[in-house]
């Protein structure tokens, strides 16, 4: 029986960039590229007559532009994929986090920022392609579980078990926070540490899956709106309680322990899980330097980047806790770790702020073992 292919719409003003995205999809066997728009009036036209599952998005077009588009489109089709392409600088990166709060699903570089045909193509296919496989996935799974009838019986999902403790494992909240995040990422991330309280007495490390330009962009967007202070991490950087530093783009993330509490540093190795900024690294440095006096969240996200940091935060004891599949955009990251039976708690988006103040809740007094 043939599968059935994920029908797709590709909306750009640029001729070039719609000729090389509908040739990328329609090449691969999974994929049907079921039309083009040129701006968002004929892309609304388009999708109400084509009924696509995921549609690629320009938020420069003329007529209606991405932005003006996607309000409509998700006031009509609130649960349809999109993912909005944008320029890989300052300027794409502001459109991109506006877009996401917006209602879009995910983003991607454009390709025209590419210099070469080549280049371009590569970039489809590394990175369009599996995040329209993956949210395709996503939605085909709520399309499954919303037609189950509320009475039938349900498969028991298996609990998670605790990490191993070792003896002397400190039965007290944690030095430090470490996040880590991907695909529906800075949704959460915007849900999350807003409410988180000026006195939050541990400092928080995160990585979000972006490009350089982007992590900058989402550090001030997330400074403004939270109470705790949100800044790019850069190398050499001290830590203290009521901050949380988010990795560079193309910079790997660590964290060491000093004297005097805490210090990051960056490095470009070699890509862990395809990513620069990856999980892992943080996951691992943090295991290393705090040991259980650690806190590991697993936020949405694509892949399994955080599987192996996990193991090292559980085998020293640490705490880990990961989203649920139902609030998660993607239940690839966190499912890794929540099937690895890594996770001592499972939390749907919006119980993550009150499980993190309660976990700092008796924390040593500000100035004593806690970062400062």
């Amino acid at each position: 029986m043939e599968t059935q292919r994920i029908r797709v719409l590709v909306v750009d003003g640029s001729t070039v960039v719609r000729r090389i995205v509908a040739k990328v999809l329609g090449d691969d066997p999974r994929i049907e590229v079921v039309g083009t728009a040129v701006n968002g009036k004929v892309a609304l036209e388009k999708i109400e007559s084509l009924c696509p599952d995921v549609v690629t998005l320009d938020l420069e077009m003329p007529v209606a532009g991405g932005l003006e588009a996607l309000a409509e489109l998700r006031r009509r089709w609130p649960a349809l994929p999109v993912i909005v392409f944008s320029p890989a600088d300052e300027a794409g990166a502001v459109g991109a986090l506006a877009a996401l709060q917006a209602g879009a699903t995910d983003y991607t570089t454009r390709p025209s920022q590419l210099a070469r045909v080549g280049n371009a193509i590569e970039a489809l296919q590394q990175e369009l392609i599996p995040k329209i496989l993956a949210l395709y996935a996503t939605l085909r799974r709520a399309q499954s579980r919303s037609s189950i009838p509320r009475n039938a019986p349900r498969t028991p999902i298996p609990s998670p078990l605790p990490p191993a403790m070792h003896e002397d494992t400190p039965r007290s909240s944690p030095e430090i926070i470490a996040i880590g995040t991907s695909t529906g990422g800075p949704k959460a991330l915007q849900s999350i540490l807003p409410q988180l309280s000026e006195s939050f007495p541990v400092p928080i490390v995160i990585v979000q899956h972006m490009p350089a330009a982007f992590t900058a962009t989402l550090a001030r967007s997330l400074d403004q709106r939270c109470q705790i202070r949100v800044q790019e991490g850069y190398e050499g950087a001290e830590i203290r309680a009521g901050e949380a530093w988010i990795a560079p783009g193309d910079y790997h993330m660590t964290v060491e322990r000093t004297a005097g509490g805490g210090r990051l540093h960056l490095d470009q190795g070699p890509k862990e899980n395809s990513c620069r900024p990856a999980v892992d690294p943080l996951f691992r440095s943090v295991a290393k330097s705090f040991g259980a006096r650690s806190l590991a969240i697993v936020l949405t996200g694509m892949g399994s980047d955080g599987l192996d940091g996990a193991r090292a935060l559980a085998r020293i004891g640490a705490r880990i806790a990961v989203q649920d599949e139902a609030s998660s955009l993607v239940w690839g990251m966190p499912g890794a770790v929540a099937n690895a039976r890594l996770a001592a708690h499972v939390l749907g988006e919006q119980e993550f702020a009150s499980f993190l103040e309660r976990s700092v809740a008796v924390s040593a007094p500000r100035g004593a073992a806690v970062i400062r």
